[in-house]
Protein backbone atom coordinates (compact mmCIF):
# COMPACT_ATOMS: atom_id res chain seq x y z
CA UNK A 1 0.00 0.00 0.00
CA UNK A 2 3.29 2.30 0.55
CA UNK A 3 4.01 2.04 -3.26
CA UNK A 4 4.12 5.44 -4.91
CA UNK A 5 3.07 4.78 -8.45
CA UNK A 6 5.01 5.76 -11.33
CA UNK A 7 2.65 8.39 -12.73
CA UNK A 8 2.68 10.33 -9.09
CA UNK A 9 6.35 9.88 -9.03
CA UNK A 10 6.41 11.97 -12.64
CA UNK A 11 4.25 14.77 -11.03
CA UNK A 12 6.32 14.81 -7.40
CA UNK A 13 9.22 15.31 -10.14
CA UNK A 14 7.10 17.93 -12.23
CA UNK A 15 5.86 19.72 -8.89
CA UNK A 16 9.71 20.80 -7.90
CA UNK A 17 10.08 22.44 -11.31
CA UNK A 18 10.37 26.30 -10.10
CA UNK A 19 8.66 28.87 -12.07
CA UNK A 20 11.02 30.35 -14.82
CA UNK A 21 12.79 27.26 -15.58
CA UNK A 22 12.16 24.03 -17.82
CA UNK A 23 12.97 20.30 -18.04
CA UNK A 24 12.32 17.61 -21.03
CA UNK A 25 10.13 14.71 -21.50
CA UNK A 26 13.14 12.94 -21.19
CA UNK A 27 15.03 14.39 -18.56
CA UNK A 28 11.76 13.18 -16.73
CA UNK A 29 11.76 9.91 -17.93
CA UNK A 30 15.38 9.68 -17.20
CA UNK A 31 15.09 10.36 -13.49
CA UNK A 32 12.46 8.06 -13.05
CA UNK A 33 14.36 5.80 -14.25
CA UNK A 34 12.80 4.73 -18.08
CA UNK A 35 12.82 5.00 -21.14
CA UNK A 36 9.66 6.03 -22.45
CA UNK A 37 9.43 9.70 -22.65
CA UNK A 38 6.00 8.96 -24.16
CA UNK A 39 4.70 7.28 -21.32
CA UNK A 40 5.71 10.83 -19.05
CA UNK A 41 3.74 12.77 -21.87
CA UNK A 42 0.61 11.04 -21.31
CA UNK A 43 0.90 11.34 -17.81
CA UNK A 44 1.19 15.13 -18.31
CA UNK A 45 -1.64 14.73 -20.64
CA UNK A 46 -4.06 13.72 -17.75
CA UNK A 47 -2.17 16.11 -14.76
CA UNK A 48 -5.20 15.86 -12.73
CA UNK A 49 -4.08 19.15 -10.97
CA UNK A 50 -1.76 21.88 -13.87
CA UNK A 51 -1.41 24.40 -11.32
CA UNK A 52 0.20 22.29 -8.54
CA UNK A 53 1.74 20.15 -11.09
CA UNK A 54 3.37 22.38 -13.72
CA UNK A 55 3.58 20.07 -16.68
CA UNK A 56 4.08 23.45 -19.06
CA UNK A 57 7.46 23.60 -17.88
CA UNK A 58 8.22 20.32 -19.83
CA UNK A 59 9.62 20.52 -23.44
CA UNK A 60 10.92 18.78 -25.96
CA UNK A 61 14.56 17.86 -25.81
CA UNK A 62 15.28 20.12 -29.44
CA UNK A 63 13.36 22.96 -27.57
CA UNK A 64 9.76 22.55 -28.91
CA UNK A 65 7.71 23.39 -26.60
CA UNK A 66 5.21 19.84 -27.47
CA UNK A 67 1.63 19.81 -26.01
CA UNK A 68 -0.27 20.95 -23.63
CA UNK A 69 -3.46 20.30 -21.93
CA UNK A 70 -4.79 23.79 -22.63
CA UNK A 71 -3.42 24.26 -25.73
CA UNK A 72 -0.21 24.96 -27.28
CA UNK A 73 -0.90 28.73 -27.44
CA UNK A 74 -1.87 28.70 -23.81
CA UNK A 75 1.79 26.93 -22.63
CA UNK A 76 3.74 29.59 -24.82
CA UNK A 77 1.50 32.01 -22.87
CA UNK A 78 2.66 30.92 -19.20
CA UNK A 79 6.39 30.27 -20.29
CA UNK A 80 6.81 33.63 -21.38
CA UNK A 81 5.02 35.31 -19.22
CA UNK A 82 7.80 32.92 -16.80
CA UNK A 83 10.82 34.88 -18.85
CA UNK A 84 11.15 32.16 -21.16
CA UNK A 85 12.52 33.46 -24.32
CA UNK A 86 10.88 31.71 -27.51
CA UNK A 87 10.89 32.35 -31.45
CA UNK A 88 8.48 29.73 -33.01
CA UNK A 89 6.91 27.79 -30.62
CA UNK A 90 10.62 26.98 -29.46
CA UNK A 91 12.56 27.86 -26.43
CA UNK A 92 15.70 29.98 -27.65
CA UNK A 93 18.80 28.65 -25.33
CA UNK A 94 17.54 25.47 -23.56
CA UNK A 95 20.73 25.31 -22.10
CA UNK A 96 19.82 28.77 -19.92
CA UNK A 97 16.36 27.31 -18.76
CA UNK A 98 16.99 23.80 -18.17
CA UNK A 99 16.17 22.63 -14.79
CA UNK A 100 17.66 19.06 -13.62
CA UNK A 101 15.67 16.20 -11.88
CA UNK A 102 18.49 14.20 -11.34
Amino acid sequence: MGDISLRDRCYKLIARIPRGRITTYKEVAEALGIKGYRLVGMFLSRNPRPVEIPCHRVVKSNGDVGGYIFGVEKKIELLRSEGIVMKNRKIENLQRYFFRLK
